[in-house]
């Protein structure tokens, strides 16, 4: 039964929904805000969320930069149990994805559309879980986000306190920590469905167990199931050079992209005295997935036509330590951690291999062990990911009282990535062949057209200090600076056989070692370099409940190795952020108001993208600046009736021509012409909306003794890009704006709680991405005759609707 049909008998706009929604919660505001001049002193104030945003714990209310944080209160109210969940209220966040466990995060615009292959640049925005950095050279790990503190979202250059991979931004997983006050528990059990597709269920728990007045340990599980929407339909494909069509009978499926993740956290802390505790910690998540997340809409609507197996086995494990001490009036910390994350994968590939026959008969080379055509040349990517990261900080912190106090610290860190990308076609001419001048596959590997058996190390090492003096009572000046250097090497063997190429690949090998598991040895690069980052801001306090403040900082990005012998290395970008922004608290603290505008200039920054033979290029674009303003409120308007909303505007440009680079040089063109740029002047940043806004809703009430709610929310994102080059744009087009709804109504009683949901209420087929498998030219081509453009949309999920029950001890 299609549930959206059946609740949904006329067409309801997106705009429509949007403005209704809007209509309906501002005739509440009104009303309330009418109560709220009349307020006293003791009427319901909007909770206090503490962050360590700033490396102190403090009111969010009282930090000088602009923050967006959902505490445990807020994840648990939206029903937050993945990345999608959480991200889609966080205004200044955008993101693409392919699957679950390939998303790139982005902030406030700065995003130049990375092909999110492998060896490409390193993320703009930091991921920190507690401490301890978590972001990986692959992308961001979709840890499930249950038992937390709080999320935290700090947008702009983080660069003094954060690093590197915090150019843009930093996004911080909270966890809760073990507590020997008290033995507490809980759990929650979920089961859900889509609509358009499969059930799906969640299990949650944790305990906290004191096991001494100085030591407790706290242990979190979980386990979810999605039922999947995308349909593999059937269908055909018919090669140009050996005009043989074969089908995929045997993969047709409904709801084939289903999603198996498990996982849990483990914590313990000891207070070694009153002033030194310790809390080793350890968590690990295995995700399983099937199926890919976007649909063609050539074939339909959540339809695809795939004609090998689609699979990912992602896991991951983290151990870590944090220290923390006094030292007379100073405070001492320490983290450490060991990150290591694995991920074994089977991708179909084969319209790379349609295309590329139809348009350069490259099916003629694909020949058996006798020399003869291959009916069936589809290829397919068997994939195996092995990344590592050691971290290591120590910070001392003055005492926030004094007139002058401060931050300051060293920092290191060392990521490995060992990428096999093995593409393989089913009978394709190996050592088997009785004439060896019929031996194409790369050696060592039967079947094998194309082999990548690589290895990454990215390092990272700097020292910092944040300082901040108070001139007055109510004028405050913080001055920061960060010195880095980094050393990042690309090691190991890409390419084809000497029999199938005679320039790339083994014909090109320099050395006759094995560095993995690869033939020999035909990259060998690394790139240095070190410099600073700095920050300087000024904050003025009218009175405990209003600041205003001016944030003056930078952020960079590592550089980095393009292993195409044509390209030089990629050089580091850097953006530079200028800001004001106020926070206030209006009506006894019923109403919160904070507001950041800025202007950033993103220099040299960095551009990947998929070149001849899909062959990942990275170059150095010209810049782009980013002119925006975020907003967040909360609002306590009567005792039951409470709103949340957040929004977030940025005109992000490209400020010169994006010419392109000398391939002979590997240098970036200087200045072009409209006619020649691969993106002109003023064109706007891909994965961008203009403007993207969230409001949220919520009644509580009496409902025969039980304490019931009922909450709306509402998310709305203008049309946004999927590429930067015009090239790219007009092949695949642009993501139309949509806006989204969620209802969900509850009781509790005595820590059970009850509670019915819904999720993308109207079905709102919001994309998050447009993506082809192959360079664009190729496999979005519409010159191919029969055959379709190879464009995949990834929706965001269908409408769901699932029940929730759950209980604290």
């Amino acid at each position: 039964m299609n549930i959206s049909k059946a609740i949904q008998p006329t067409k309801v706009s997106n705009t429509l929904v949007a403005g209704l929604l809007a209509s309906t919660m501002m005739t509440y505001a009104g009303h309330a805000l009418a109560q709220a001049a009349e307020a006293s002193s003791a009427a319901p104030q909007v909770q206090e969320v503490v962050v360590t945003a700033s490396r102190r714990s403090e009111s969010i209310q009282n930090i000088p930069v602009s923050i967006q944080a959902l505490d445990n209160r807020k994840l648990e109210q939206l029903n937050v149990t993945q990345f999608q969940d959480y991200v889609k209220y966080t205004p200044s966040v955008s993101f693409q994805t392919q699957t679950p466990s390939q998303t790139s995060i982005y902030m406030r615009g700065v995003a130049s559309g990375d092909n999110a292959n492998h060896s490409g640049p390193l993320p703009s925005v930091g991921v920190y879980l507690d401490e301890q950095p978590i972001t990986t050279i692959g992308g961001t790990i979709d840890v499930h986000p249950y038992d937390m503190a709080r999320i935290e979202v700090l947008p702009g250059p983080q660069g003094t306190l954060y690093g590197a991979s915090s150019e843009a931004g930093t996004l911080r997983l909270i966890t809760n920590k073990p507590t020997s006050a008290a033995f507490s528990a809980g759990y929650d059990i979920q089961g859900n469905t889509f609509d358009h597709g499969g059930p799906g269920y969640v299990a949650e728990g944790f305990v906290n167990v004191p096991i001494t007045d100085k030591m407790a340990v706290r242990i979190v599980g979980w386990d979810e199931h999605d039922g999947g929407y995308i349909d593999n339909v059937a269908g055909s494909r018919t090669f140009a050079t050996s005009g043989s069509t074969f089908t995929n009978a045997g993969l047709v499926k409904d709801n084939f992209n289903k999603v198996d993740t498990y996982g849990g956290r483990a914590a313990l802390k000891i207070d070694l005295n009153n002033n030194w505790t310790i809390t080793p910690s350890f968590i690990a998540q295995d995700q399983r997935i099937d199926g890919v997340f976007g649909y063609e809409p050539a074939v339909g609507d959540l339809k695809v036509q795939r004609f090998q197996p689609d699979t990912d086995h992602d896991r991951f494990f983290q151990a870590a330590l944090t220290v923390n001490g006094k030292i007379g009036n100073l405070d001492l910390v320490y983290s450490g951690g060991y990150f290591a994350r694995s991920i074994d994968s089977r991708t179909d590939y084969t319209d790379y291999s349609v295309f590329y026959d139809a348009i350069n008969g490259s099916g003629a080379f694909w020949t058996d062990n006798n020399g003869n055509v291959l009916p069936n040349p589809a290829q397919e990517i068997v994939g195996r990911d092995r990344f590592t990261k050691r971290s290591n900080e120590l910070r001392i912190v003055s005492p926030a009282s004094d007139r002058l106090h401060f931050i300051a610290g060293v920092f290191e860190e060392r990521q490995t990535h060992w990428i096999v990308q093995d593409y393989q076609i089913a009978g394709f001419g190996d050592a088997a062949a009785a004439n060896p001048a019929n031996n194409f596959s790369v050696p060592g590997y039967p079947g094998t057209i194309w082999l990548t058996d690589q290895e990454r190390i990215d390092r990272d090492v700097a020292a910092y200090v944040d300082a901040t003096f108070d001139i007055t009572p109510k004028l405050s000046l913080t001055a920061g600076v960060r010195g880095y250097a980094y050393n990042n090497s690309l090691q190991g063997f890409f390419g084809f056989s000497s029999n199938y190429s005679s320039g790339t690949g083994q014909a090109a090998c320099f050395n006759d070692s094995h560095y993995h598991n690869e033939p020999c040895q035909d990259l060998d690069k690394t790139v240095a370099a070190s410099g600073e980052t700095h920050k300087i801001n000024l904050t003025y306090r009218f009175d405990p409940q209003h600041l205003a403040y001016f944030t003056y900082s930078t952020g960079y990005r590592p550089g980095g190795v393009n292993r195409n012998g044509n390209f030089g290395p990629y050089q580091a970008d850097t953006l530079t952020n200028y800001e004001v922004g106020f926070k206030t608290s209006w009506f006894q603290r019923r109403l919160t108001f904070n507001a950041a505008l800025y202007d950033e200039d993103w220099s040299n920054f960095q551009f990947s993208f998929l070149g001849p033979n899909s062959l990942t290029i990275i170059e150095n674009a010209p810049q782009a600046n980013i002119k925006g303003v975020e907003f967040n409120s909360d609002w306590q308007a009567t005792e039951h009736l409470s709103f949340s909303t957040g929004g977030s505007y940025n005109d992000a440009k490209l400020t010169k021509n994006f010419c392109g680079t000398d391939q002979s040089t590997g240098q970036l063109i200087s200045s072009c012409s409209n006619v020649d740029a691969e993106a002109v002047k003023g064109t706007q940043l891909p994965y961008t909306p203009k403007f993207k806004g969230n409001i949220i809703a919520r009644y509580t009430f009496d409902l025969f003794n039980w304490n019931a709610h009922v909450q709306a929310s509402a998310v709305y994102l203008t049309q946004n890009y999927v590429g930067l080059r015009t090239a790219d744009t007009d092949s695949l087009g642009k993501m139309s704006g949509y806006a989204t709804a969620d209802f969900a109504f509850g009781v509790e009683k005595h820590g059970l709680t009850l509670e019915a949901f819904i999720k993308n209420a109207f079905d709102s087929r919001g994309e998050e991405n447009r993506y082809t498998p192959c360079t664009v030219s190729v496999c979005a081509s519409t010159s191919v005759q029969g055959v379709a453009p190879a464009v995949y949309v990834v929706p965001i999920q269908p409408m769901q609707i699932g029940l929730k029950m759950g209980q604290k001890f």
